[in-house]
């Protein structure tokens, strides 16, 4: 009796190594312990207590910024059901998206993250904070993007502190750019190919795809 792997290798068509998809972590080296927060608050941002509700302000400001560039630029913002499957939902809006490359739409998120909280106490006549890392729910926002050279992306930012982003990149969705870019004909799947008129052209655009 065959195996999955003999009856798969037998509806190959093209085959070609390539990245798949990328994740890029980014985050604040300074913004990651209690003591680190509280100097934000005092030293960098000139505040005599570092209260909570000065990132309440901060949180709020972004959330409107983010709103207003929607608005400005009629970028529709969706806000995601719990359970929804956000794959969906983005190939849906990036049927109807006829740019080169912009923002697709923003996606908003209720979702865990390892932030801060604080615990107020008394230390004579002053109040003070005390800022240790737990675990939230706050909101996330998703810019879905379409670019020139890595084709559908998005860009997850935490609105609370730390601020942790979230980038991802798709390989091969990298590569078709490359092949359109050079003229090369191919029949796409939804994440590879199924021909291709160069195929060493295009296993070379593959191994181009590198950290640098």
């Amino acid at each position: 009796m065959s195996n999955v792997n003999e009856l798969l290798r037998e509806q190959v068509t093209l085959e070609v190594d390539c990245l798949d998809r990328i994740y890029l972590n980014g985050y604040v080296p300074t913004l990651q312990v209690g003591g680190q927060l509280v100097k934000f608050l005092t030293k960098h941002l000139g505040n005599k207590i570092p209260s909570p509700a000065l990132l309440g302000k901060r949180g709020a400001a972004f959330r409107q910024a983010v709103q207003d560039y929607a608005d400005e630029n009629e970028i529709p913002m969706i806000k995601f059901r719990p359970g929804q499957r956000k794959d969906e939902v983005a190939a849906t809006y990036r049927e109807k998206f006829s740019e080169t490359e912009g923002v697709v739409f923003i996606g908003v998120a209720q979702e865990r993250a390892k932030s801060f909280k604080a615990q107020k106490r008394k230390k004579g006549p002053y109040v003070i904070f005390d800022w240790s890392r737990q675990s939230v729910y706050v909101n996330h926002y998703y810019f879905y993007l379409q670019d020139v050279e890595f084709g559908p992306a998005f860009i997850k930012v935490c609105s609370y502190v730390p601020y942790a982003i979230k980038v991802y990149l798709n390989g091969h969705e990298w590569a078709k750019q490359q092949l359109h870019q050079a003229g090369i004909g191919f029949e796409t799947l939804d994440n590879g190919f199924l021909s291709c008129e160069d195929p060493a052209g295009l296993q070379a655009i593959c191994d181009r795809l590198g950290p640098e």
